[in-house]
Parts: C-alpha cells; structure tokens; sequence
C-alpha cells in the first residue's frame, strides 16, 4: 500500500522544481560566499538575488532579511534580542505558541527574572483581544509581544494587523512565529506593525534547516551568533548556501501557485470534515476550523476506545502519516499543551490532519475508511 502523508504541519515534500534549483550550488558553484574570487561571488550573488525575492514577495526591504537554520532560531533571536537589547522587561504571549516560543520565555522569565504574562485564549481557540489590550495598558514595562500567526496544532489565525496596532498604541515590541503561514497566506510587512516574524523553509515544499527572519529596520538589534561577518554581521557562520537558494525558490513557487494551490488545499480540508461528519460518529473539531483557520490545519477529536488510543501507531501500520499534536511533540506520551489550553475532553483522541497540493480526495476516501476500522 502506497503511503499517506497528511502530516504536512510538520513538513512537506521538497519541490522537485527547488530541488534542480539547489543542484548547482551542490556540486559546481560551491565557493564560499565571503570569498573573493569568482567562485565566492557566484555564491554570494545566488545568497543576495534570493535575498531580493523573499524581500519583494514579503513587501520588506532586502535589509530586514536574514536567513537563520529555521523557525526555532529565528524565534529565539527575535524573542532574546527584545530582552537584551531593546529593553523588554515583560514579555505577554499565550499558552498555545510553539515551544520554540515558551520554553524561551520561560527561561527568560526564570533566568532574566522578566515579568511573563499569558493572554486568555477564547473557546475557539482564538486570542482574547480585550484581554491582550488589558494586559498592555497596565504593562508599567517596555513589553514583547509573542503571537504566532497561525497555530500549528489547530490552525486558529491570528489578524496580525490588529494585533500589531494594539502593540503600536504601547509601544510594545511585536514578533510572530509565521512558520505556518509563510508561503500558505499573503504577508505584506511594509503595512504590518510588526518587529521580527520568523519563517521555516520546509514548511512550503523548502529544504529543511533554513529559515527567515525579518527585523524591521526601525530597531536595532546585536547578532545572536558570534564569529564572523556573515548576514551583515548578524549571524556568524559559513551560510547554508543552496539551503538558501532553495528557500527562495520554494517560496517564489508558492507564491506563484498560491491562489490554485490554497483553494484546492481549502476544498481537500472542506471534503474531509464533511466525510468525517457523515462517516464517523462523536467526531468533532478543534479551533475556529470552518471559519478564521488556516487551510492547512485541521485538528480532529475522535471517542476514546481500547482500539482508538493507539489511532496514530495504528494509522502508521496501515501506512497513513497524521500527528497527535505538533511534529515536535508527537513522539511524547504527555497531552499536547494546546489541547490543555483549549480544556479538551480527556476522553477525545486528538488527531492532526495537514494538506498540501499533493494531497488527493482518494487518499482521504481511504483514510476515512481506514479511521472507520480503528474507531
């Protein structure tokens, strides 16, 4: 049996397209890109024309753009940089980002001794604005403002605009983790009030180990890796050269193909939850799924059963790839923090679906049946 792969929250299918787009950068044009001969010019021409793409494609200047090893990274410059550098002394996020963003407060918070607030999450699994704004106005702090743009459990989206317009009236510094949507949904930085947004190259048919992050050239910032002059001397080390090349043209693809693409994804995730309704009984759904959601996501609760609690160990034998939660932590026995947030039923079975273009309503058909038998 030919496997399933709707697991695409975690990470995707690299382009064949972005895959000839690196080759060279593999194996003829391998200079070193701070070298000076041609060879090292060949290579930081390649670095600075994908520079200039994901700049143009974002609505940011070329000079906001530095390319990281990924999310995780870029997420904890931006989030560290705020602390130490511009003089964030309370930090508000919520209790359903990536770990890439908790576990980095959370240090901070214990190791930096900076004030940490959670901002109330709604039923739906959206951000309470009034309880954002609450905690702003009596912030006697310089505050950061954490929020991702898409939740990578339940695909809930987050209007950025008024997110960064409530931080713009506090004067709060604004990061979003916007690994799940870059690539997935238009970003125009230039009439954004945003500081940093972090970004993930496998999250949009991109290679693995490279990443975005924008600064806004507003703020000012010291380099989080030291050793060397690279990304104008924000971030040391020999760069991940075709990883780079590679990012560019999947998001250059993606972009392209956005309006084909997200509306055939949208129609994949429609299918499925109507399927699922009609097919499965007790089955319902997390998050604002049918509404303010991302087209990739969608979060699943099945009744708990003898047969049901192994569901991801059971889809893996019948060759189906799904997740309990987020890739990070689906390996691990604990309950996702986001179904914990959200006060989910213990006795539901999370499952996470996520589509992309190369997706089919066949393979869900036989997910479905499959899902059927393990119910």
């Amino acid at each position: 049996m030919e496997r399933i792969y709707l697991d695409n929250a975690a990470t995707t299918m690299l382009d064949k397209e972005v895959l000839n787009s690196m080759m060279p950068y593999l194996t003829t044009q391998f200079g070193n890109p701070s070298s000076i001969y041609s060879y090292g010019r060949e290579s930081r021409l390649g670095i600075e024309n994908s520079r200039k793409i994901v700049a143009k494609i974002l609505n940011a200047r070329t000079s906001e753009i530095f390319f990281t090893s990924g999310g995780t990274e870029s997420s904890n410059t931006a989030i560290i940089a705020s602390v130490k550098d511009l003089g964030c002394k309370h930090i508000i996020t919520s209790p359903i980002e990536h770990h890439a963003t908790l576990h980095t407060v959370k240090h901070l918070h214990k190791k930096e001794n900076i004030a940490l607030s959670y901002v109330q999450v709604l039923p739906n699994g959206h951000i309470d604005l009034e309880d954002l704004e609450n905690l702003l106005s009596s912030s006697k702090e310089k505050t950061l403002v954490t929020l991702m743009h898409a939740n990578n459990e339940i695909g809930n989206l987050l209007d950025i605009q008024i997110v960064g317009e409530i931080c713009k009236k506090y004067n709060a510094i604004f990061h979003s983790d916007t690994v799940q949507t870059v690539g997935h949904i238009p970003i125009d930085l230039e009439n954004t009030h945003v500081h940093f947004i972090s970004g993930s190259g496998h999250k949009f048919h991109g290679p693995k180990g490279v990443g975005l992050l924008y600064i806004n050239e507003e703020i000012r910032i010291n380099p989080f890796v030291h050793g060397g002059s690279q990304e104008r001397n924000m971030r040391a080390g020999t760069e991940n050269l075709y990883g780079i090349i590679g990012f560019a043209k999947a998001l250059e693809i993606a972009t392209e193909n956005l309006k084909e693409d997200s509306s055939y994804i949208q129609d994949l995730k429609t299918y499925m939850i109507e399927k699922l309704k009609n097919e499965i009984e007790g089955v319902s759904f997390n998050g604002d799924y049918l509404d303010k959601s991302l087209y990739t996501i969608l979060s699943v609760n099945f009744p708990k059963t003898e047969k049901s609690e192994m569901i991801l160990f059971n889809l893996d034998i019948h060759n189906i790839c799904a997740s309990g939660g987020s890739a990070c932590s689906s390996g691990a026995s604990v309950s996702s923090h986001v179904m914990h947030a959200l006060k989910n039923n213990p006795n539901l079975i999370t499952v996470r679906f996520s589509f992309c273009k190369n997706n089919t309503k066949q393979e869900i058909d036989k997910v479905v049946e499959t899902l059927k038998t393990l119910i």
